[in-house]
C-alpha cells in the first residue's frame, strides 16, 4: 500500500501515468465506449465514476499548458443532448486542482475515436452517463 495514492489509482493506472510523456493523452472512457476497439492498452476501472477518477489522476499529473484544449470531452451526436451537469461535475475536479485550465474542448463522436486510437491509454471507468468520455493531455511540470 502507498501512502497519498488515492485508491482509486491501480497499480496499472499509476504505471501508465507513470510512463506518460508530455503532450501524451489518457482518454477517461464511459462504460459503453469501446475501448478495445479504440486502442490496444486499455486499463479497467469497472464501477469507478469519472469525477473520482480525475480526483485520482490530477493529484499526481499536471495538464499540458503549452496547448489550447488539453482537456477534450465528445460532442453530442445528431439528434442527441449533452447534460451540462456532466461536464459541470469533471470542470469542478479539473478547475480545483489546476485551476486556469482552458475551456473543454468539444470533438465529434468519430473524430475522438481516431484520436483515441493515437491516445497512450484508454481507463474504462464504470461512468453511465451518456457522453460521459474525456481526454486529458499531460503536461510537463512547472518550473
Amino acid at each position: 500500500m502507498l501512502i497519498g495514492i488515492d485508491p482509486v489509482i491501480s497499480p496499472e493506472l499509476l504505471d501508465a501515468l507513470f510512463r506518460m510523456g508530455h503532450g501524451d493523452e489518457i482518454v477517461l472512457a464511459d462504460a459503453f465506449f469501446p475501448g478495445d476497439t479504440c486502442n490496444t492498452r486499455v486499463i479497467r476501472a469497472d464501477g469507478i465514476r469519472v469525477p473520482a477518477l480525475l480526483e485520482g489522476i490530477l493529484k499526481l499529473i499536471n495538464l499540458d499548458y503549452a496547448v489550447p484544449h488539453p482537456v477534450i470531452m465528445m460532442d453530442a451526436g445528431k439528434g442527441n443532448l449533452l447534460d451540462p451537469a456532466v461536464e459541470t461535475s469533471y470542470r469542478a475536479v479539473i478547475d480545483r486542482l489546476w485551476p486556469g485550465t482552458p475551456a473543454t474542448e468539444r470533438i465529434e463522436r468519430f473524430a475522438f475515436y481516431e484520436r483515441t486510437k493515437k491516445a497512450y491509454a484508454v481507463v474504462m471507468s464504470g461512468e453511465t452517463v451518456k457522453y460521459g468520455n474525456i481526454i486529458l493531455k499531460k503536461g510537463v511540470i512547472p518550473v
